[in-house]
Protein backbone atom coordinates (compact mmCIF):
# COMPACT_ATOMS: atom_id res chain seq x y z
CA UNK A 1 0.00 0.00 0.00
CA UNK A 2 1.47 3.53 -0.92
CA UNK A 3 2.15 5.96 2.03
CA UNK A 4 -0.04 9.06 1.16
CA UNK A 5 1.47 12.84 2.42
CA UNK A 6 -0.66 15.01 3.77
CA UNK A 7 -1.62 18.93 3.13
CA UNK A 8 0.09 21.65 4.55
CA UNK A 9 -1.76 23.65 7.17
CA UNK A 10 -3.81 26.79 6.61
CA UNK A 11 -2.38 28.82 9.70
CA UNK A 12 -1.41 32.28 10.26
CA UNK A 13 -0.32 34.45 13.30
CA UNK A 14 -3.92 35.38 14.17
CA UNK A 15 -5.17 32.13 14.14
CA UNK A 16 -7.65 31.46 17.27
CA UNK A 17 -9.24 28.21 16.51
CA UNK A 18 -7.75 25.40 14.70
CA UNK A 19 -10.07 22.90 13.33
CA UNK A 20 -8.13 19.42 12.94
CA UNK A 21 -9.37 16.68 10.65
CA UNK A 22 -8.19 13.12 10.39
CA UNK A 23 -6.69 13.37 7.23
CA UNK A 24 -7.56 14.59 3.43
CA UNK A 25 -9.75 12.40 1.23
CA UNK A 26 -8.93 11.21 -1.50
CA UNK A 27 -10.83 14.47 -3.64
CA UNK A 28 -8.95 16.59 -0.69
CA UNK A 29 -5.64 14.66 -2.22
CA UNK A 30 -6.16 14.93 -5.48
CA UNK A 31 -7.22 18.63 -5.87
CA UNK A 32 -4.52 19.54 -3.17
CA UNK A 33 -7.52 21.00 -1.15
CA UNK A 34 -8.86 20.64 1.80
CA UNK A 35 -12.49 19.29 1.86
CA UNK A 36 -12.78 19.20 -1.47
CA UNK A 37 -15.36 16.58 -1.72
CA UNK A 38 -18.87 18.20 -3.06
CA UNK A 39 -20.53 16.09 -0.23
CA UNK A 40 -18.55 17.43 2.62
CA UNK A 41 -20.17 19.86 4.51
CA UNK A 42 -17.26 21.93 5.88
CA UNK A 43 -17.43 25.00 3.84
CA UNK A 44 -21.43 25.21 4.06
CA UNK A 45 -21.46 24.89 7.28
CA UNK A 46 -18.95 28.09 7.39
CA UNK A 47 -20.91 29.59 4.95
CA UNK A 48 -24.23 29.45 7.08
CA UNK A 49 -21.52 30.80 10.49
CA UNK A 50 -20.20 33.80 8.23
CA UNK A 51 -22.87 34.42 5.10
CA UNK A 52 -20.68 37.29 3.42
CA UNK A 53 -18.31 34.46 2.36
CA UNK A 54 -16.61 33.47 -1.30
CA UNK A 55 -19.11 30.98 -2.68
CA UNK A 56 -17.98 30.24 -6.05
CA UNK A 57 -16.04 26.40 -6.13
CA UNK A 58 -13.41 27.05 -9.01
CA UNK A 59 -10.05 26.18 -7.98
CA UNK A 60 -9.55 29.30 -8.17
CA UNK A 61 -11.34 30.00 -5.05
CA UNK A 62 -9.80 27.96 -2.57
CA UNK A 63 -7.15 30.54 -2.33
CA UNK A 64 -9.77 32.63 -1.62
CA UNK A 65 -11.79 30.68 0.78
CA UNK A 66 -8.65 30.14 2.53
CA UNK A 67 -7.90 33.61 2.99
CA UNK A 68 -11.20 34.16 4.21
CA UNK A 69 -11.09 31.01 6.86
CA UNK A 70 -7.55 33.32 7.81
CA UNK A 71 -9.40 36.02 8.04
CA UNK A 72 -12.20 34.91 10.41
CA UNK A 73 -9.06 33.49 12.99
CA UNK A 74 -9.98 30.16 11.70
CA UNK A 75 -6.74 27.25 10.90
CA UNK A 76 -7.38 23.82 9.30
CA UNK A 77 -4.93 21.19 9.50
CA UNK A 78 -4.81 17.60 10.04
CA UNK A 79 -3.95 15.08 12.95
CA UNK A 80 -2.31 13.12 10.80
CA UNK A 81 0.68 13.76 8.43
CA UNK A 82 1.17 10.65 6.32
CA UNK A 83 -0.95 7.41 6.07
CA UNK A 84 -1.77 4.25 4.56
CA UNK A 85 -5.26 4.11 3.13
CA UNK A 86 -7.26 2.89 0.44
CA UNK A 87 -10.40 5.42 0.11
CA UNK A 88 -11.56 8.06 2.17
CA UNK A 89 -12.49 6.46 4.85
CA UNK A 90 -11.35 7.01 8.12
CA UNK A 91 -11.80 3.42 9.04
CA UNK A 92 -9.10 2.23 6.49
CA UNK A 93 -6.36 4.54 7.64
CA UNK A 94 -3.15 2.71 8.91
CA UNK A 95 -0.07 3.23 10.19
CA UNK A 96 -0.99 6.81 10.27
CA UNK A 97 1.76 9.35 11.71
CA UNK A 98 0.50 11.89 13.61
CA UNK A 99 1.33 15.91 13.00
CA UNK A 100 3.32 17.82 15.25
CA UNK A 101 0.42 20.84 16.26
CA UNK A 102 2.89 22.21 18.77
CA UNK A 103 5.51 23.23 16.48
CA UNK A 104 2.74 25.30 14.43
CA UNK A 105 3.88 28.17 17.28
CA UNK A 106 0.35 30.20 17.04
CA UNK A 107 0.65 33.02 19.76
CA UNK A 108 -3.08 33.44 19.23
CA UNK A 109 -4.26 29.89 19.06
CA UNK A 110 -7.70 29.82 21.92
CA UNK A 111 -8.71 26.16 21.51
CA UNK A 112 -8.46 23.16 18.68
CA UNK A 113 -11.67 21.60 17.45
CA UNK A 114 -11.51 18.12 15.91
CA UNK A 115 -13.81 17.75 13.19
CA UNK A 116 -14.76 14.04 13.80
CA UNK A 117 -13.91 11.43 16.25
CA UNK A 118 -11.08 9.89 14.15
CA UNK A 119 -8.98 13.06 14.83
CA UNK A 120 -11.05 13.38 18.27
CA UNK A 121 -9.07 10.27 18.93
CA UNK A 122 -5.98 12.56 19.79
CA UNK A 123 -7.17 14.89 22.10
CA UNK A 124 -5.19 13.88 24.70
CA UNK A 125 -2.29 15.19 22.39
CA UNK A 126 -3.39 18.62 21.95
CA UNK A 127 -5.08 19.16 25.14
CA UNK A 128 -1.14 19.41 26.45
CA UNK A 129 -1.02 22.35 24.94
CA UNK A 130 -3.26 23.71 27.63
CA UNK A 131 -6.20 25.02 25.63
CA UNK A 132 -9.93 24.32 25.20
CA UNK A 133 -10.18 20.86 22.99
CA UNK A 134 -13.82 20.16 21.36
CA UNK A 135 -14.97 17.52 19.45
CA UNK A 136 -17.30 18.68 16.39
CA UNK A 137 -19.87 16.43 14.73
CA UNK A 138 -18.27 15.69 10.99
CA UNK A 139 -18.73 17.62 8.37
CA UNK A 140 -17.68 14.02 6.08
CA UNK A 141 -20.71 12.84 3.85
CA UNK A 142 -20.37 9.84 6.12
CA UNK A 143 -21.88 11.18 9.10
CA UNK A 144 -25.01 11.18 7.86
CA UNK A 145 -26.72 11.03 11.63
CA UNK A 146 -26.19 14.40 12.43
CA UNK A 147 -28.89 16.59 10.13
CA UNK A 148 -27.45 19.96 8.99
CA UNK A 149 -28.88 21.91 11.20
CA UNK A 150 -27.85 19.94 14.69
CA UNK A 151 -23.54 20.24 13.25
CA UNK A 152 -24.13 23.90 12.26
CA UNK A 153 -25.55 24.61 16.01
CA UNK A 154 -22.30 22.72 17.25
CA UNK A 155 -19.89 24.28 15.06
CA UNK A 156 -21.98 27.78 15.77
CA UNK A 157 -21.38 27.36 19.14
CA UNK A 158 -17.67 26.86 19.50
CA UNK A 159 -17.05 29.92 17.17
CA UNK A 160 -18.83 31.98 19.22
CA UNK A 161 -17.25 30.71 22.00
CA UNK A 162 -14.01 31.80 20.93
CA UNK A 163 -14.89 35.42 19.33
CA UNK A 164 -15.08 34.28 15.93
CA UNK A 165 -18.66 34.73 14.95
Amino acid sequence: MVVLQGLAPIVSPNTRVLILGSFPGVRSLQLQQYYAHPQNQFWKLLQAIWPASPRETSLDSYEKRSKWLLEHGLGVWDVYASCEREGSLDTAIRHAVPNDIAALHLPQLAAIAHNGGESFKHARHTRTLGLPVYQLPSTSPANASWTFERKLAAWREVMERHGLV
